[in-house]
């Protein structure tokens, strides 16, 4: 009951638009004055559990995202895949949603995403004949690919929260980020073959030729950097948080020096930005840490699994329960939230049915494309709307009707059928 009420009194505190830091803290309040926890020893336990190098990781991928959208590299990206895929009639929503895949293959966030590539792209769709509310809707679902495309910052906070390894992590989104990407191209040619507005632009195949080479060469720095992460990282060479570090010293000497859109004064802002984001995270991660441990201390997750054991007899409606459960507490939660909260919670809910936590980090990130972009709080798709310049009513439509045909089935795809999730982590020996 404490939990519950905690739980309540969180999400009454975010709704009424108190700071998500201060949502936190006064659960941790509530939870230890119910349930009769010393202060003191839940301080130490929470500075102990972020006392960790795997942290170190955070801002330097955040910083890498400020880089690439200061220092030019979001643009050279979006010129190529537009070169590539930008010339037929679906072609420019498609290429949104690969540059989005890209881009969060190298930055692990969606905001980033949503200012670099949403600045760059609103105007160009709009003149191909994409409607403006449809654009926004899109942006914010493609997105949230950073978030599963690796590196990840949602799952360097998984992993940290459930004690995984952050590669395992990382290798199990990339099956459903990778599905995602297919549904919302798919989507995108349909829903566009039933647009007559929408055109493309004819081009000479030797002109288009040209176009591919001319906009690959330029963008060959910006795609050599997830070459990088990923090769170092995979190839036994750098650990992730050294992968982040060898990311941000990549990317200021190319934005500075090939780019030349960075200087000593953009490289101090994305410093500062960075800290800020990070120095947010981090103190939501501490609280979380506290929550989690009164949580485990009074045996919560147990009696929620013997709750659900005892309630559904069925494991495929135990987990369209934690399905659903994700959706809603993602609809009024950012993604830190939800992993911070979720996690810790569900993780051994989960392990009981045999669910791998590896697994679960893919289920839980698929959920958080769909509560990111789902009123009331939806974070993601109002600053898509911000970027698009369109009103939040015209978009809700074409969101919901996005995440009814792409994210929500490959979530379910991602619950139900585990090797999609499972099969490279096991492929490199993460997982048994």
């Amino acid at each position: 009951m404490g939990a519950l009420i905690a739980i309540g009194a969180v999400i009454v505190l975010m709704l009424i638009g108190v700071p998500v830091v201060f949502s936190f803290a006064a659960m941790v309040a509530i939870l230890a004055f119910v349930y009769d926890v010393d202060v003191a020893f839940l301080a130490t336990s929470g500075f102990s559990s972020i006392n960790s190098i795997i942290l170190i990781a955070l801002p330097l991928f955040i910083m890498t995202g400020y880089l690439m959208q200061s220092g030019g590299m979001a643009a050279r990206l979006v010129s190529f895949v537009e070169a590539l895929t930008g010339r037929s009639r679906s072609g420019m929503g498609s290429s949104m949603v690969v540059a989005c895949s890209i881009f969060g293959a190298i930055s692990g966030t969606a905001s980033a995403a949503v200012a670099s590539i949403g600045s760059i792209m609103a105007g160009p769709m709009e003149k191909h004949g994409y409607d403006r509310s449809y654009t926004a809707a899109l942006l914010g679902i493609s997105s949230l690919l950073g978030l599963l495309i690796p590196p990840s910052i949602t799952m360097i906070l998984y992993a940290v929260v459930t004690r995984q390894s952050v590669a395992a992590s990382f290798l199990a989104t990339i099956g459903p980020g990778m599905l995602l990407i297919l549904f919302l191209c798919a989507y995108n040619a349909a829903k566009v073959r039933l647009t007559p507005g929408v055109r493309g632009e004819k081009m000479p195949f030797n002109a288009r030729l040209r176009a591919v080479g001319d906009t690959g060469w330029r963008a060959i720095p910006a795609l050599m950097l997830p070459v990088i992460i990923l090769g170092g990282i995979y190839g036994g060479i750098f650990t992730p948080t050294e992968a982040a570090a060898v990311a941000v010293i990549y990317a200021i000497p190319i934005g500075m020096f090939v780019y030349k859109g960075l200087d000593a004064k953009k490289v101090l802002q994305c410093m500062i930005a960075a800290a800020t984001t990070s120095g947010v995270i981090v103190i939501i991660l501490f609280f979380s840490f506290i929550i989690s441990r009164i949580l485990t201390l009074e045996g919560v997750p147990q009696q929620l699994t013997d709750f659900l054991l005892s309630t559904f007899e069925s494991k495929v409606l135990i987990l369209l329960m934690v399905n659903v459960f994700l959706i809603l507490i993602g609809m009024i939660m950012d993604d830190v939230s939800v992993i911070a909260i979720a996690s810790p919670l569900l993780v051994p809910v989960v392990g009981q049915l045999g669910i791998e936590p590896i697994h679960f980090a893919a289920i839980i990130g698929t959920s958080v494309v769909i509560g990111c972009n789902s009123p009331p709080m939806a974070p993601i798709l109002f600053m898509s709307c911000h970027v698009t310049k369109v009103g939040v009513s015209r978009v809700i439509r074409p969101a919901l009707s996005l995440m009814l045909f792409t994210a929500l089935p490959v979530m379910l795809i991602t619950t139900y059928w585990p090797p999609l999730a499972l099969y490279l982590p096991r492929l490199l020996g993460y997982v048994n």
